[in-house]
């Protein structure tokens, strides 16, 4: 039975009906009276879609805190709630570029237009990211919001392949590295990491979004989602394999300064008078990144013999970051003195840090402007497998930006690499962002793998961490520091050591499909 009422009682009501909906229609969406109209709502959407930018970047590095991913995640799905193809795009670029325009202001530093050009790529982005979840029909919980996660996981990839092969600056998984979700990493990796965290996002969302026992199904489904891989994966453990008594050199000294504005000699300098701090015979001394540069092959050169010297005193392995200008180009290494003074192997940088160690399209670049001051020279990509034979076993080594793409150190571990050495140089830096990346990084990789990860700066951040991602010891920035620890050595493989981020990118991807394949066999 219908009850309508006259024209004049309509003003500010609407018409109610009794009669169910026809069969496959969608459902009619009642305004109450008093209820809030379409453009206070959609202000409400974009203070929320700003506010998830900037709870993200608040958890970013260097201050991790990791509730504030999920908490970004429900403010966003809230905003995204039933809104069409082109709001959600503009929503999640808003979010976007508060997390990006916030997080990357170090860019300046280098280059202003740079800043702007990358965090405007970013934020376009995560709006396509978010632009990929389907729509949701007002009052149905089921209708694809909560394929969000999968959205955020796309974004997490792309990041590490695009531009430029990765910029993962800043990645919203560097946010978890204290918090409960991180132990999924040795069953997924970061990006399942992830999934988990902004799945519980997605759950708190579902408070607000559901009732009854719709609210029920979303927030058990949630639950489940985020609590499985994190009991399983914290359950994988690698082998052990033994231990090492390592020592980590940092020489310090001044930050904010490119290399073509220092004299690269008093940078080997201040490392080689901490390494003359070590005593006894550790089993593997590690020095930082670029820490040694010559013209031609280090073979044969002074920093050859001064390091085999001290290889020689200390009876033990000694790894070096070494740069070898050839021609137009240099050469970015990790070269390995054995005990006796000899070079026993090198392992060259193969991801190059874009307009850091090379220009793409310099040809093109240096009509409009001059690079001299920016890299004068570019780095020669490197090759062969990332792993150093040594007395102490087989070591797995990146260099620097590599520490931040998990392939790299899935080559290393892969190829026999039973503990992870990364050689880094962030002091052109001036704050204290990008080396607490690499922190995350170094740990990140430490849980998706099972190994001990040594990293060493000239001045700062340089840290110990284990196989469980705890940091056992970590220097301050700019001084000299020498982190002398015995840690674990680790083989075997991890689950996401033998699969890599695949199976993570066809879930992500059926979750995003998964909606609509469900909405058109419903509406056939």
């Amino acid at each position: 039975m219908c009850r309508t009422t006259g024209r004049a009682g309509l003003k500010g009501h609407a018409i109610h009906t009794d009669l169910p909906p026809a069969p496959g229609a969608a459902p009619v969406r009642v305004d109450r009276p008093g209820a809030a109209g379409p453009a206070t709502r959609l202000r409400f959407a974009i203070l929320l879609a700003a506010g998830a930018g900037a709870t993200w970047a608040l958890g970013a590095q260097p201050r991790g805190w990791w509730p504030l991913l999920p908490l970004g995640v429900a403010a966003l799905t809230v905003a995204l709630h039933g809104r069409g193809l082109r709001a959600r795009l503009w929503l999640g670029g808003l979010a976007g570029a508060v997390l990006y325009g916030t997080t990357l202001g170090w860019l300046t530093g280098f280059a202003a237009a740079g800043y702007v050009a990358i965090a405007a790529l970013e934020a376009v982005m995560l709006a396509v990211a978010v632009g990929l979840v389907p729509t949701a029909r007002s009052g149905r919980w089921a209708g694809g919001w909560w394929a969000l996660p999968a959205g955020l996981v796309l974004l997490d990839a792309t990041q590490t392949r695009f531009p430029f092969s990765g910029f993962p600056l800043p990645a919203l998984v560097h946010a978890q590295l204290d918090g409960p979700f991180v132990f999924a990493a040795p069953l997924g990796g970061s990006l399942l990491v992830t999934a988990v965290a902004a799945t519980t996002g997605v759950g708190l969302a579902a408070l607000v979004l559901t009732s009854g026992r719709a609210r029920l199904i979303a927030v058990g489904v949630a639950v489940a989602v985020a609590g499985v891989p994190v009991a399983v994966g914290a359950a994988v453990a690698t082998a052990d394999a033994g231990s090492l008594d390592v020592a980590v050199v940092q020489g310090g000294g001044p930050r904010g300064l490119r290399a073509v504005f220092t004299d690269p000699q008093d940078t080997t300098d201040r490392q080689f008078a901490v390494a003359e701090q070590i005593t006894g015979s550790p089993d593997l001394v590690l020095f930082p990144e670029t820490v040694i540069s010559v013209d031609g092959s280090i073979a044969g050169s002074a920093a050859d013999a001064r390091t085999a010297e001290l290889a020689r005193r200390l009876d033990a392995p000694v790894v070096v970051g070494v740069v070898e200008n050839q021609g137009t180009g240099f050469r970015n290494a990790a070269v390995l003195w054995g005990p006796d003074g000899t070079i026993l192997g090198r392992y060259e940088k193969e991801h190059r840090v874009p307009f850091g160690e090379y220009i793409p399209g310099r040809e093109l670049l240096s009509r409009v402007t001059d690079l001299t001051a920016l890299v004068p020279r570019d780095a020669i990509a490197g090759e062969g497998t990332a792993v150093l034979e040594s007395p102490a076993g087989p070591l797995g080594v990146v260099i620097s930006y590599e520490v931040l793409f998990a392939d790299r150190v899935r080559e290393a571990v892969t190829a026999g690499g039973r503990i992870v050495l990364v050689p880094t140089n962030a002091a052109s830096y001036v704050t204290e962002d990008v080396p607490a990346i690499e922190v995350a990084g170094a740990r990140m990789r430490a849980l998706e793998y099972g190994r001990t990860v040594l990293q060493s700066a000239p001045t700062g951040y340089s840290v110990v961490v284990a196989p469980d991602g705890r940091v056992l010891a970590q220097s301050e920035l700019g001084g000299p520091a020498l982190l002398r620890e015995t840690v674990p050595l680790r083989t075997g493989l991890t689950p996401y050591a033998r699969t890599g981020d695949g199976p993570m990118l066809v879930l992500a991807a059926l979750a995003l499909l998964l909606p609509i394949l469900v909405r058109r066999r419903a509406a056939r």
